[in-house]
């Protein structure tokens, strides 16, 4: 079995970023779910997750990953550690050769980086984003040694404008962080609503902090076929989920 993953052209590391095709799961959480806190059977989702870090030549212990909790802590990456068993951050930095760096997301943005021997890895959902997520992961690549002009920076599938609608909390939180960021808010079909350009807002605030970025531009909302989603599940009525995941390395496996 192989999973599928999109790369973007613009990073020369090993990545992926993979859809929910390749994968071993059953049922709500079919195929390749890589989380493990959504109540799949957990001997899935460890082959799914060795199925994912094989493809980016890594071994099934060398894939690391982090609780997840919409904040900006970074974790810098010496030595792998258990599955499950990473600290709670959104974001990942390593220069060790033979590791990988997981975010799982269903709809949130997947930032992969990579630079100077250097790869990171983002979980930018909008309170991440607008919080400083993605510029921490720079700081922390440069802190080992990469330097920010050579940084390149992609922003995976993640929920897209035309599925997003915002109401006014979200919209008053982010404009302040950003200059010109009212551009990234189109008007939503309700009163008081806004349709909210998650990937492009990620790469503004990229290409502001000086680094190189791009976005595979490709909607997790509204490709059920390919991917997760929790906005999905939600108008859907809820129920389980899975998330797929978006892995980078560095160096030799």
């Amino acid at each position: 079995m192989r999973p599928e993953y999109l790369q973007s052209p613009a990073l020369p590391a090993r990545h992926g970023f993979f859809t929910r095709r390749g994968g071993v799961s059953q049922g709500p959480y079919a195929s390749l779910n890589c989380s493990l806190s959504g109540g799949d059977e957990p001997g899935r989702v460890a082959q799914n997750r060795t199925l994912a870090a094989e493809a980016v030549g890594v071994t099934a212990h060398g894939l690391v990953g982090v609780t997840q909790v919409h904040g900006t802590q970074v974790a810098a990456v010496n030595a792998p550690w258990l599955p499950g068993e990473g600290p709670r951050a959104d974001a990942l930095v390593t220069a060790r050769p033979g590791l990988a760096l997981g975010i799982v997301t269903a709809d949130c943005a997947p930032v992969l980086f990579c630079g100077g021997g250097v790869a990171g890895a983002a979980h930018a959902g909008w309170r991440g984003a607008a919080a400083g997520v993605l510029e921490a992961v720079i700081e922390a690549m440069e802190r080992l040694g990469a330097a920010r002009a050579g940084i390149v920076a992609a922003v995976g599938p993640c929920i897209a404008q035309a599925s997003y609608e915002v109401g006014p909390d979200l919209r008053d939180a982010v404009l302040p962080t950003l200059q010109g960021a009212e551009q990234f808010f189109a008007p939503g079909s309700r009163p008081g609503h806004w349709q909210f350009d998650l990937a492009g807002y990620c790469v503004a605030r990229l290409r502001a902090a000086g680094v190189q970025a791009s976005a595979l531009n490709l909607d997790t909302c509204a490709d059920e076929a390919r991917f997760f989603s929790h906005r999905r599940r939600t108008l859907a009525g809820g129920g389980p989920i899975g998330h797929q995941i978006s892995a980078i390395a560095t160096g030799e496996p």
